[in-house]
C-alpha cells in the first residue's frame, strides 16, 4: 500500500556549520533510499554548499547570512514551488525567521526541549523528545513524522577525484603512520594550547609518526599553527613535518583528512568531516559532551573532561545540565592534559598493533 505520508518534494533547512551538515548526510540517504524519485532541497549556508556541491540528487539553494532580509527574499524566489514538508533543522533566530519564507505544507521542527527563538511559531509538527543522544541521531529523527526511521549511517560526502589526487600528492604511500592536527574550532575557548599540540606531535614522531598540520587561512589558525611548530623539539625542516594550514580547499579537506591515520582536533569541523571519510579521531572534549557531538562513529580515542569542567565551572555534574550545555570558558581547555591525549594516542596505537 502506498504511505500515505509519503511527500513528493522535501526541502532541509541547515545553514551550518561545518560539522553539522555532515550530520544530516545520513538522514538524506535514508530520505533517498526509501523515495529514489522524490525532488529534496537544500536550503544552505555558503561555505557548507562548497563542502557538499556534487551531492547527487539534491537542488541546494545557498543563503548568504549577510544579505539579510533580501537574502531571505531570494531564497524564497528560488525555491519556486510549495513543498509538501520543510525539515526545519536549525533553531537559531535567523533560521527560523528564514524558514518563514519558505512555503511548505508540513512544517516539522525539534521537540520542545530543544526549541529556542521562537522555533514553535515557524512549525506545525514536531520530532520525539528524546534526551542524551547525539546531534546525529537527532537529526536523524527527522525522517519518523514522515513514516521512515533512518537506516545505515551512511555519508558520501562529494569529494571529487581531483581533491584525492591533490591530497595523494602531499606526502608518499609509505609505511610511515600519519597524524595530523587541526587545532582549531571556529569556538576559541574550545581549543587547546599550542604547546600541548607540540608536545603530543613530538610523542608521535619518537614513535617514528609523520605529522601533519591542517587547517584554514584565518589568521588564528596561522597563528596558532606557528606557535606549535615553534614549540616542537622536532625542527620544523624535519621531513616528518608537513605544514598544510591554509594550503588546502573544502573540497580538499575532506580527501586530506581521509588520508590520516588518527585526527587531532577540539569539537569542530574537521572533527566530523574526518568521522565521516572514516579516519579516527582523537578529540579534545572539555568545553562540550563528546556524547552528544564528538566523533559519531568512534569515542575510543577522545579524551573526555566536561564531567569535570561541569562540576569547576558550573558547581554540578555533567548529569545534572541540560543535555547539550556548553562550557566555553577561559581556561576550561586546560583540564585536557598531555598525559591524557598521549594515553589516547597510545591506546591507538595498541589497538592498531
Amino acid at each position: 500500500m502506498p504511505n500515505p505520508n509519503q511527500p513528493r518534494s522535501i526541502c532541509l533547512l541547515r545553514l551550518s556549520a561545518l560539522g553539522d551538515v555532515t550530520h544530516v548526510l545520513p538522514l538524506l540517504h535514508t530520505l533517498r533510499t526509501a523515495w529514489p524519485e522524490i525532488e529534496i532541497s537544500w536550503v544552505i549556508g555558503k561555505g557548507e554548499h562548497r563542502l557538499l556541491d556534487g551531492l547527487p540528487g539534491v537542488r541546494f539553494i545557498e543563503f548568504d547570512k549577510k544579505a539579510g532580509l533580501a537574502g531571505m527574499r531570494g531564497v524564497r524566489r528560488q525555491c519556486g514551488q510549495r513543498f509538501d514538508a520543510l525539515l526545519q533543522l536549525q533553531v537559531s533566530a535567523r533560521a527560523n525567521l528564514l524558514s518563514a519564507f519558505i512555503p511548505a505544507r508540513r512544517r516539522i521542527g525539534y521537540d520542545r526541549s530543544r526549541s529556542k527563538d521562537g522555533h514553535g511559531l515557524f512549525i506545525n509538527e514536531r520530532i520525539a523528545d528524546r534526551p542524551g543522544i547525539h546531534v546525529l541521531d537527532v537529526i536523524g529523527s527527522f525522517c519518523e513524522p514522515l513514516g521512515l526511521v533512518r537506516g545505515e549511517v551512511v555519508w558520501n560526502l562529494p569529494v571529487p577525484d581531483d581533491a584525492h589526487a591533490w591530497a595523494r600528492a602531499q606526502w608518499p604511500d609509505d609505511d610511515i603512520r600519519t597524524l595530523m592536527i587541526s587545532p582549531c574550532s571556529s569556538h576559541a575557548l574550545r581549543n587547546w594550547r599550542p604547546q600541548r599540540h607540540a608536545a603530543l606531535a613530538d610523542h608521535a614522531i619518537a614513535q617514528g609518526w609523520r605529522l601533519v598540520l591542517c587547517g584554514g587561512r584565518s589568521e588564528l589558525e596561522r597563528n596558532t599553527g606557528d606557535a606549535i611548530l615553534a614549540a616542537m623539539r622536532t625542527p620544523g625542516d624535519d621531513a616528518r613535518v608537513l605544514d598544510l594550514i591554509g594550503k588546502d580547499t573544502l573540497k580538499q579537506l575532506p580527501a586530506l583528512l581521509a588520508r590520516a591515520d588518527l585526527l587531532v582536533s577540539p569539537d569542530s569541523g574537521p572533527m566530523h568531516i574526518a568521522n565521516a571519510m572514516g579516519t579516527k579521531v582523537l578529540g579534545l572534549h572539555a568545553a562540550s559532551n563528546p556524547k552528544r557531538s564528538g566523533p559519531y562513529s568512534d569515542l575510543r580515542y577522545c579524551v573526555d573532561r566536561y564531567d569535570d569542567a561541569a562540576r569547576k565551572y558550573r558547581g554540578k555534574p555533567a548529569s545534572e545540565l541540560k543535555w547539550g550545555s556548553k562550557i566555553e570558558a577561559d581556561g576550561v581547555m586546560d583540564l585536557v592534559t598531555l598525559k591524557d591525549a598521549i594515553a589516547a594516542f597510545e591506546r591507538y596505537r595498541s589497538d592498531i598493533g
